[in-house]
């Protein structure tokens, strides 16, 4: 008889991270806090919906008269003590679901259930606390376009890459005080309203603790509302930390096979991975791409990211290529593509 194979070691990092999580869930549900769930926008299509979200036990967190979160600083984002392993269940209409959060509290599930196109609603609840509300936007048979972002950089000014910029963007500025690169939450708007019913993805290598903080800045600086696919920071069970290129090459593949017939026009910078991640994509799945457009970072934002990513080498006979400073120039250069009229 053959023997079961040795189940796969775990990283002595995550082990110790999975340590202190459960020390600080124990000290906090000591002083009579429980857990609840932070939402996440998801996405599906006909029959299906990929709900996603995380479970956290919460500080109480200080607002302003009209219910704004008041002067919040990055570090705030990380002190929520998530949950592992977790029940959640999920309430469509008269059906409830059950999934479970990973080791980190997050939900990242598909549910077979049928919803109307367009953005669709949906609670959450886990604990027997009183249900959250979420949403997702499921995706119409038939639908030939869809717009993926990135966000550092691309849609908000970060220079995330040099370690203390990334420090200092993550845990002490204030919310309030991020930039939007000009012109992006305008050339975002056209196309969603030149291709109506076409999935937004906001899929960014930031960490899930500040979703909610991304989602309030997208509102407060009209871009338009999207699914996100963000990650956990933490480290996996064979190495520290997770790898963002692997992160997003797999959720890109996994839209293409959700949505064949869709073609994704794939937006992102120069400052990071994004054109050598997209060029391997499109060469994976030359027809899940409708075209790649590339915000060149600034003289001085380039400096401050630690210098421009290295040409990477990529065939315009799969799809247009375009690159500008801002969004502006990419809606004049997509307009010249045909991708936007």
């Amino acid at each position: 008889m053959a023997s079961a194979p040795p189940a796969p070691r775990i990283h002595w990092f995550a082990r110790l991270e999975h340590r202190l999580h459960v020390w600080r869930e124990g000290r906090a549900r000591r002083r009579g806090r429980v857990a609840t769930i932070l939402p996440f926008p998801g996405y599906g299509g006909p029959g299906w919906v990929r709900v996603v979200g995380r479970v956290l036990i919460v500080p109480p967190q200080r607002r302003t008269r009209d219910g704004e979160p008041a002067s919040v600083r990055g570090w705030r984002s990380f002190v929520g003590i998530p949950v592992g392993f977790a029940a959640v269940s999920v309430h469509f209409g008269g059906t409830t679901h059950q999934v479970a959060a990973d080791r980190g509290g997050v939900v990242d599930a598909m549910i077979r259930v049928d919803l109307e196109p367009g953005w669709q609603t949906f609670t959450f609840s886990v604990e027997g606390q009183p249900p959250v509300e979420a949403r997702a936007f499921i995706v119409a048979e038939g639908t030939s376009f869809g717009v993926v972002s990135d966000v550092d950089d691309t849609v908000m000014v970060t220079a995330l890459p040099r370690p203390f910029i990334a420090f200092w963007n993550s845990f002490v500025l204030d919310e309030h005080a991020r930039l939007p690169v000009p012109g992006m939450a305008v050339l975002l708007d056209q196309l969603l309203r030149q291709h109506p019913g076409a999935p937004m993805v906001y899929l960014s290598t930031g960490a899930w603790n500040v979703a909610p903080t991304l989602w309030r800045f997208l509102g407060r600086h009209l871009f338009p509302a999207g699914s996100m696919l963000l990650t956990d920071w933490g480290p996996t069970h064979e190495r520290w930390f997770r790898s963002g290129r692997e992160h997003k090459l797999t959720n890109l593949r996994r839209l293409a096979t959700e949505f064949p017939d869709v073609k994704w026009l794939l937006i992102g910078d120069d400052g990071q991975h994004d054109e050598s991640i997209y060029s391997q994509f499109m060469e994976e799945y030359p027809d899940s791409v409708a075209g790649v457009a590339i915000r060149r970072l600034l003289p001085a934002e380039a400096v401050l990211a630690g210098g421009r990513a290295g040409h990477e080498p990529h065939s315009e006979d799969v799809a247009p290529w375009v690159s500008a400073e801002d969004g502006a120039g990419l809606r004049d250069l997509l307009g010249e593509a045909g991708i936007l009229r």
